[in-house]
This record gives structure tokens, C-alpha cells and sequence, in this order.
């Protein structure tokens, strides 16, 4: 029993307050009680957590000082506004190059190749061993993945990184072969597969590749389908679009989660439209929102969404987070970079939410 004031509450609904606190003051709390001690290395309490932080998301935007080489990690919340983390425990220059449930994939500046898996919030971390087949001189054309894809089970605790791209021996053109590296968290080791793959990918593209139903899923440049990784198999296939998606100049299209779900938002100069893919197996869509982009026309040509829930949409700009509450259909602006930044915030800007998942 925990007792505050001259009321009591039970053991459980102080766990359930305390599964609903930011993870530094969760962390913070421990020196209150026992109760409150052990519950950071609870099996029960840290699965609980993990679920309700499933529905609170959030932006997590890579910032650049144009005078300075090193970045900062800018974390916007909808309900705690802004706080800035730091990878500094890495010991290392990293950009982002992922993120999935609470886990980033980070990959070294200095040493080409280095990998790591992290949380930024625990602060625990771990460095990936590298793979026999030397992914980075094997990927055309600068030894740079095309995808890269961080797949986290946060229910088992444990992780995928996928790393996909055009293949070619030293000294010759690319054969056409699509290598494929995967990591798997409880073997420690990669494994490896070959397919044929004629896709292109746009920045954006790359940086939304959503995790469901055990599959990371990319959106292609041609904004036609959507390119699939299906980790139970390792089989690349293809997934439809919504059928009332407009294509045209003017129309952008990107790919999101929604609590679990597929979603495709479209932006115009007008209006911005969200589906979501309520049955996964027969590629059954549905239009969920149509939201006016008149109060924010000037903005709308540099505008991307970035993470959404039920309740709001993260959209970045060159310079700011934007959050659109979606129930009082009002617009807010959340964070504007106070610098000269040396690239645009949507361009490292990646869907973010908490977790307890140590990684390591």
C-alpha cells in the first residue's frame, strides 16, 4: 500500500499511475521507495509500460548546428512539450538512421560499417557485431544502404536490423541483385538473402519505414505500392495502395503507423487525407480524416507528417514541429529551431515513443 495525504491507494493503481510518467522521472522516483525501486526491473510493470506508451507518440528530429559538427536529439511530446536527449553514451559520432518502439539504429560517421542499436532514454545500448559479407563495400553505389530498418518486439524484447540494397563485386558495374542483411537480437548474428529488386526510394521514403505485422514496409518512390520485408520468411512482396489515392503534380503521399495499423496520408495544396489499413491480410482501406490546409497554405509545399495517433498528427517544416489535434481540428506550433540548422528538420525527423526495452 502507498498512502498519500490521508488517502490510501493500492499497490496497483500507483503501478498504473507510475506506467503512465516520462521514463527520466520514472527513473528519478526509485529512490522513493522499495515498490517504487523494483518496479524498473519488473517483468510485469515494464511489459505495461511498454502498452501504454504505445499510444502516446511522438517526433524525434536529428538537429544540426551549421557551426558546430555535432547534433542534438530534439524529442517533441504533445503532452510534455520539448526535451533533448543526447547519445553522447555511445562514445561515438552517430546519425540516426532508424527508429522503432523506443530503439534507435544508429550508424557511426567515423568508422563506416559500426552499427549500434539504442535507447536513448535508459541510456543502454548495444554495438552490433559486423557481418562476414562486409555489407558496406557489397552496397552500390556509395557503400551505403539503400534501407535501413530497425524491427522491435518490445512484448518479447528483442530486435531486427535490416540493411537492403543493390549488390556488386569490386571493380564491376551492379548485377542487378537486391542483397538483403538482416540481424536477429537473440541469435546476434546475420543472416543473408538475395533477391531481384527494381525500386527507388526518395529521402522521406527511407526514414518512414513502418514495422506491423512482423514486416517493415517502405513506401516507393513511385508512390505505386509499397515494398514489403516480411521477417518471418525473409520475402520481399508488394502491397496496394487505398484505390481513391489522387496522383498528379501537387500530391504527396507518405507512409505512417497508426496504433498498430498501416496508414497513408496524402498532402495537396488543400487538403491533407488519412487512411489506414484496417485489415491487413486483404488490403482493406479506409479514409479515417480529411483535414483542411487552408490556415497553413503558406506552409503546405515544405510540410511532412512525421508521426500521428488517433488523436493528433507531428508534421515538420524546414524550421518547425507542427502538431494538428485532430479532435478540435486545431493547429499548434510545438518547436522552432533557434539556430541556422544545416538541413531542414523533416529531413531527420523520425516517429518516436518511450520504452523501458534495454536492448542490450
Amino acid at each position: 500500500m502507498e498512502t498519500l495525504g490521508d488517502g490510501v491507494f493500492p499497490e496497483e493503481v500507483v503501478i498504473q499511475i507510475m506506467a503512465r510518467l516520462p521514463v527520466k522521472s520514472l527513473f528519478r522516483s526509485k529512490t522513493v521507495c522499495k515498490l517504487w525501486y523494483m518496479l524498473s526491473s519488473d517483468k510485469y510493470f515494464i511489459q505495461l509500460y511498454n502498452e501504454v506508451s504505445r499510444k502516446s507518440h511522438m517526433t524525434l528530429v536529428e538537429i544540426s548546428d551549421s557551426s558546430d559538427s555535432k547534433s542534438s536529439l530534439i524529442c517533441v511530446d504533445n503532452l510534455r512539450g520539448v526535451s533533448e536527449f543526447s547519445l553522447d553514451f555511445l562514445n561515438d559520432r552517430v546519425k540516426v538512421r532508424a527508429s522503432c518502439n523506443g530503439l534507435l539504429c544508429c550508424s557511426s560517421i567515423t568508422d563506416k560499417g559500426v552499427l549500434y542499436v539504442c535507447n536513448p532514454v535508459t541510456r543502454k545500448f548495444r554495438l552490433l557485431p559486423r557481418s562476414r559479407e562486409r555489407p558496406v563495400t557489397r552496397f552500390y553505389p556509395d557503400g551505403e544502404a539503400t534501407l535501413v530498418g530497425l524491427a522491435s518486439d518490445s512484448t518479447f524484447e528483442k530486435f531486427n536490423v535490416v540493411l537492403a540494397g543493390c549488390h556488386r563485386t569490386f571493380g564491376h558495374r551492379p548485377d542487378g541483385r537486391f542483397i538483403c542483411l538482416v540481424f536477429d537480437s537473440e541469435l546476434n548474428k546475420w543472416r543473408k538473402f538475395m533477391s531481384f529488386q527494381d525500386d527507388h526510394f526518395t529521402h522521406m521514403n527511407k526514414n518512414q519505414v513502418v514495422f506491423v505485422n512482423n514486416a517493415l514496409h517502405w513506401l516507393t518512390a513511385s508512390s505505386t505500392y509499397i515494398l514489403v520485408l516480411d521477417l518471418s520468411c525473409d520475402i520481399w512482396r508488394k502491397k496496394p495502395l487505398p484505390d481513391d489515392l489522387v496522383y498528379g503534380m501537387g500530391n504527396r503521399i507518405y507512409l505512417l503507423d497508426f496504433n498498430g495499423c498501416l496508414s497513408v496520408i496524402q498532402i495537396s495544396e488543400a487538403w491533407m487525407n488519412i487512411w489506414v489499413l484496417k485489415d491487413y491480410w486483404i488490403d482493406e482501406w479506409h479514409m479515417v480524416d480529411k483535414v483542411s490546409l487552408r490556415c497553413i497554405r503558406g506552409m503546405v509545399p515544405g510540410i511532412f507528417p512525421i508521426s500521428q495517433t488517433s488523436e493528433y498528427v507531428f508534421l515538420a517544416t524546414h524550421k518547425q514541429v507542427l502538431v494538428y489535434h485532430r479532435r478540435s481540428r486545431v493547429w499548434k506550433e510545438m518547436y522552432t529551431v533557434k539556430h541556422s540548422s544545416t538541413l531542414p528538420l523533416w529531413f531527420s525527423a523520425y516517429a518516436y515513443r518511450t520504452t523501458m526495452f534495454s536492448c542490450n
